[in-house]
């Protein structure tokens, strides 16, 4: 799949043609394998570096040595995917996904809950009912190491400028990534997810932010296209994920309160794929993925749009006995007490185990990033 030649390449996912380079300096690249020792030998990588970065190296080449193609890429991450299930998860089930056709290409806007498995589920999801995968957005704030950028582009990610100065430098990022999702959806056939706002919902407040709508409306703005027209050409899917665990709470939980409390956080160095790797190994109980339904209305502008989004997304929410019992503890009314009433015992007793896990200072962040759902729905209904 072609891209024109030179207009998205600082942005786009690599092609196949580049991917035997891309690997090949992957397995030389000393910030990579220390990465890799870091999270697979802490102990060890301290002292015995000298040692286990060639025996990593090794090991990768053996890995890699006949990948050369993006399909290749994910079927390895196929292999990983299915042994991260059968261990952090109790149950995978999806919603919605029967009402995608196999012909069309899609702008799924999700909830964003956490940085790597959110779009990495909704893959499993399509991949398991034979439709493609997607290209995934990814800010370039997670991306200040070479090897990441590396990594993602090597697996569908395109990258999102969320460090661009000044406003022309914006305003030219923001337009080549507007064409750029465009392009993929409408000329090269291929399905996009992207985060519902900027960063992850930390506080389990799913919201829309309204200039990523005005963003993917610049290139048809500048070919004059009135904006229901083209948002609609888009296929827009909005997608609800759901965890029962979050694998991150008490670090979302802990960055929260720091906020509160200083009104400043900052990050550790490796933080970031800190993140990515609890997410990928840490539980997630029962996991649920949502799709809506295409948006056909006509909305006038972005809030509009916007507002629709939230509201599917909120609708098609799964709750767990996690974000029922967090809800409860917090407000011990009747109606919260009601909407838990049919959580079972084995269910509290281990929701009960895993605050007792999380420093106690922590615990009503923690809740509060669990109920936040219970409560829209609550409010909705009320």
């Amino acid at each position: 799949m072609a891209t024109d030649v030179g207009l998205y390449d600082d942005i786009r996912p690599f092609n196949d043609d580049e991917i035997t380079s891309v690997v090949e300096r992957l397995v030389n690249d000393k910030e990579f394998i220390t990465a890799i020792a870091h999270f697979q030998f802490p102990r060890l990588s301290k002292h015995f570096s000298w040692v286990l970065f060639p025996m990593i190296r090794m090991v990768l080449r053996r890995q890699c040595r006949k990948v050369t193609s993006v399909k290749e890429i994910q079927h390895k991450v196929i292999s990983y995917m299915e042994k991260m299930i059968a261990t952090t998860t109790t149950q995978i089930t999806f919603n919605g996904i029967e009402k995608l056709d196999q012909d069309k290409n899609y702008l799924f806007i999700s909830n964003h809950r956490d940085i790597a498995m959110d779009p990495a589920f909704v893959n499993w999801g399509l991949h398991q009912n034979g439709l493609d995968t997607v290209r995934i957005a990814i800010g370039d704030n997670l991306l200040k190491k070479p090897f990441v950028s590396d990594l993602m582009r090597l697996n569908k990610s395109f990258i999102v400028k969320r460090s661009a100065k000044g406003v022309r430098e914006m305003m030219a990022a923001f337009k080549s990534l507007s064409g750029y999702i465009s392009h993929s959806i409408k000329t090269e056939q291929q399905s996009i997810w992207i985060a519902q706002k900027e960063g992850r919902a930390k506080d389990g407040n799913d919201q829309t932010d309204p200039a990523i709508l005005k963003m993917m409306y610049m290139n048809g703005k500048g070919q004059k296209i009135s904006f229901p027209e083209y948002m609609k050409s888009l296929n827009i899917v909005p997608v609800t994920i759901s965890y029962e665990y979050d694998p991150n709470d008490a670090a979302k939980a802990n960055e929260l309160s720091q906020l509160a409390t200083t009104g400043e956080y900052n990050k550790a160095e490796f933080e970031d794929l800190d993140s990515i790797v609890q997410g990928i190994i840490g539980f997630k109980g029962h996991v649920n993925i949502t799709f809506g339904d295409v948006i056909v209305d006509d909305f006038v502008d972005a809030n509009e749009l916007a507002l629709r989004i939230d509201q599917t997304i909120d609708n098609n929410y799964h709750l767990h006995a996690t974000n029922l019992l967090a809800a409860e503890q917090l407000h011990e009314t009747a109606e919260y007490k009601q909407a838990a009433s049919s959580v079972t015992v084995e269910q509290r007793a281990k929701f009960a185990a895993h605050l007792q896990s999380i420093p106690a200072t922590l615990h009503k962040a923690v809740l509060s990033g669990y109920a936040k759902s219970v409560e829209k729905k609550i409010k909705t209904i009320s």
